[in-house]
Formats: C-alpha cells, sequence, structure tokens
C-alpha cells in the first residue's frame, strides 16, 4: 500500500520496471538510462521521506504493512510466554503482555496490539484497551517487579476504548493508577512508541525510566482528526491541526517529552523490518544495561523528577 505523498516514487519505480522489461523484450542496452533513473528514484526518496509533514508522519505511522507489537516480541525475543487476564473481569485483547528472553536476559513486555487485518483488528479492538486492560498491564508489571525483571512497553493505540461500559468500569481510575504506580515501579521501565501513541490511552503504560519513540511514530494529547473535529467541527483540517500539536518525534525530543529517537530505514518500518527490529531490540539492551547499574531508589527519584519537570516554563 503505498501512501498519497510516495506517488512520485511510485511513478519512477513504475518507468524503471517498464524500462527493464522494454530491455528484456527488444535485447537493446538501455542500462545507462536505468542507471540514471536509478539515481532520480534515489534523490527522489530521500527528498520526500526526509522532509515529511507532521500528518504524514501520522499517515506513516498507521500504514497498514508496519510492524506491530507482536511482530516486534516474535523478532526480537528468543523465547515468549504471554499472560492473560486482570483477575477481575476479563482478558483484553488489545493490551497483550508475559516474559521474553533476549538471550539470557528475561523481560516483561507489555503493549497495545492492533491486528493485522479485519477480523484481528475487531478481535484486538483496534488496539484500544478496556479497563480490564490496564489493570491486566499492571498486575503483569507487579509480578515483573516480584522477579525483579525489567519492564518494556511497546506503545501503538488511538487511545484507551471510550465506550460507555469502558467508563462504567473505571477507565479514567485504571489509567490514573496505572500512572502512580509506574512512577513507583523498582526495575528498569523502558517505553517505545512504536507507532501511535495518543492521549491516557498511552501514557496508561507510558511512564518510564527511558520513554524513546520510532522516528515516524507520534505521540500527542489528542488525535489529529479529532482535535480537528473540537476545534473546526470537521476533520477536513487534520493536516493543520498535526502542525498545530507539534507530536512527531523530533518535536517530543525537542521539547525534553521523550528520552530518544530511533531511527527508521528510509520510507519507514514496513520498508525493511529486520532491520528495525534489530534497532529496536539494541535499543532495549542497551538502556537497559545502563539502568541496571542504577540503584532503585535513585530511579525512581529520576524518574519522578524527569515528569514533574515536563510543561514548567521560566
Amino acid at each position: 500500500m503505498e501512501l498519497d505523498f510516495e506517488k512520485p516514487i511510485v511513478e519512477l519505480e513504475t518507468k524503471l520496471a517498464e524500462m527493464k522489461k522494454l530491455e528484456e523484450d527488444s535485447q537493446v542496452d538501455m542500462s545507462s538510462a536505468m542507471a540514471e533513473l536509478e539515481e532520480k528514484i534515489s534523490t527522489t526518496k530521500h527528498e520526500v521521506y526526509k522532509n515529511m509533514t507532521p500528518w504524514q508522519r501520522v499517515q506513516m505511522s498507521r500504514h497498514s504493512e508496519r510492524p506491530q507489537m507482536l511482530d516486534y516480541i516474535e523478532n526480537i525475543c528468543d523465547d515468549f510466554i504471554e499472560l492473560h487476564g486482570d483477575r477481575n473481569v476479563r482478558d483484553d485483547k488489545a493490551m497483550v503482555g508475559g516474559f521474553g528472553t533476549i538471550g539470557t536476559d528475561t523481560y516483561m513486555f507489555i503493549g497495545q496490539q492492533k491486528g493485522a487485518n479485519t477480523k484481528m483488528r475487531q478481535i484486538r479492538n483496534f488496539g484500544m484497551a478496556n479497563p480490564e486492560g490496564y489493570r491486566k498491564a499492571l498486575r503483569l508489571m507487579k509480578v515483573a517487579e516480584k522477579f525483579n525483571k525489567p519492564i518494556i512497553t511497546l506503545i501503538d493505540t488511538m487511545g484507551a476504548y471510550p465506550g460507555l461500559e469502558a467508563e462504567e468500569r473505571g477507565q479514567g481510575e485504571a489509567i490514573a493508577r496505572n500512572i502512580k504506580e509506574m512512577f513507583m515501579l523498582t526495575v528498569p521501565v523502558i517505553c517505545i512508541i512504536i507507532g501511535e501513541g495518543a492521549s491516557g490511552g498511552a501514557l496508561g503504560i507510558g511512564i518510564g525510566d527511558k520513554v524513546l519513540m520510532l522516528e515516524n511514530s507520534w505521540y500527542s494529547v489528542i488525535s489529529p482528526e479529532s482535535c480537528s473535529s473540537i476545534l473546526w467541527r470537521s476533520w477536513d483540517h487534520k493536516e493543520k491541526a498535526a502542525d498545530a500539536l507539534k507530536l512527531t518525534s523530533k518535536d517530543m525530543y525537542k521539547f525534553k517529552l521523550v528520552d530518544g529517537i530511533i531511527k527508521e530505514p528510509l520510507g519507514g518500518a514496513h520498508r525493511n523490518k529486520e532491520e528495525m527490529y534489530k534497532r529496536v531490540k539494541k535499543a532495549i539492551v542497551n538502556n537497559t544495561k545502563v539502568l541496571s547499574k542504577v540503584k532503585s531508589d535513585k530511579r525512581i527519584s529520576n524518574r519522578i523528577d524527569k515528569f514533574s519537570a515536563m510543561g514548567v516554563v521560566e
């Protein structure tokens, strides 16, 4: 699936494919023209992908082929045991968690899973967790703390589920409790926004010693569409809203709301998934090594200080 702003690249790649076929059929040497076109494709790719607007990055974060939480688990972990249920209501399929090993080290992985096709998206509720999803996440964090295992959260959600039944079961309370409890966790906590990081749905598993973002992910109090519908009573101004929200990884890093950016392969994570898995794995291992050397009370103090300093203007 190609996005609108990728059309110039697609047109050039189509021309190259046609040229190759013509050379094959006619037996005429076209290597010089093809080399020139390949160079133009490379230049166009760099121009398009390096100068994406905030709205284009939002589109990239939602790409249907972009790796999701379980893709990272499958390709990063040598072993993974999923744990289910909040021990109160039910097992929320939008929130996935369990113990995973990388080499000789064990981690607790928790994150939202959107689903790869229509049926799975319905089962996973499009990655929008109910209160029991956040309560499951907190239960698993406490299990990780009990066994002294680092916690890795992979964030990819349009927000917590806003349905009436979710509110009746205490959606706001569940997210608020998670935020409070995550500040006090004695084990290292690394949060990585792999796609969309919207509102309290992201914050419910987003309080960590290190908060990282993939280059083409976004993180904001509200989605551009919802912002547009509130301010302009229409979704037509979503691009303007995306600009105003300053939701890109560069903006978040500039405002010190995240601690680092994980670069994506040219064209997005879906263009070279194996390379993306390696980069995320490296970020997890390296940051865990550093955080493990810090005493737990100091980590908690640093965590509180970091988030307390956010939004303060002198």
